[in-house]
């Protein structure tokens, strides 16, 4: 079988499973809450004001699965999202990194929570990084792939809000992207850019999540 027949079957079959049932299993505001580690795992990190929970709402095509707020970095806790009957994996919505008016006991509660899941969870099976392709990776972003290099945690870069920019500018940050991502021994080489809006690779999405946990 061909590798472009492969990825038409898995986007396939990753868009049926995520057609099917999908539901909110629970928030975690410290380790000692996490559900049992009985299924595989693929967390999303990103800035607050990526479009994560807008994103996590259009892979799964529901409006209200993950709530989005107004106010960034409300979110401070890992919220688990049960795929499928009986559950096959589960997607974990990290709290949104980076935003500058968090006090800073949120800011160290968040990266000692943050931290010790990612390098005691032998489930997940991989991070989705989100970045903003208006802005390409800012330092915020290097300090989360840096903790999932260090945790040797598999991660892939995932641009939002491909939408907003032109296709040229799209190119170049992915580019720029790709290559700066060269040096860091966990990423994932591809990236894949899409637009919760518009649909722009969320079949892709889709496909990369079920390739991660069942790979």
């Amino acid at each position: 079988m061909t590798p472009e027949k492969d990825q038409v079957e898995l986007i396939e079959t990753a868009r049926k499973i995520f057609a099917g049932p999908i539901l909110f299993l629970k928030s975690a505001p410290d380790l000692k809450f996490l559900p049992d580690a009985s299924v595989n795992e693929v967390a999303f990190a990103g800035r607050s004001n990526v479009g994560k929970s807008s994103l996590l709402n259009a892979l799964t095509n529901r409006n209200g699965l993950a709530r989005t707020s107004n106010t960034p970095g409300r979110t401070q806790e890992l919220n688990f999202f049960d795929v499928g009957e009986p559950v096959t994996f589960r997607l974990v919505d990290m709290p949104g990194y980076g935003y500058a008016k968090a006090p800073k006991d949120v800011v160290r509660k968040w990266r000692f929570l943050v931290n010790d899941y990612l390098r005691g969870r032998a489930v997940l099976k991989r991070t989705l990084v989100l970045i903003d392709s208006r802005h390409g990776i800012k330092d915020v972003d290097r300090d989360i792939m840096k903790m999932l290099d260090d945790a040797a945690v598999s991660y892939r870069i995932v641009m939002t809000k491909a939408d907003k920019v032109k296709a040229t500018e799209l190119d170049a940050v992915v580019g720029r992207t790709a290559e700066e991502i060269k040096k860091r021994p966990a990423a994932h080489p591809d990236i894949i850019a899409t637009s919760s809006e518009g649909g722009m690779g969320i079949a892709e999405l889709r496909a990369a999540v079920l390739e991660a946990v069942t790979g």
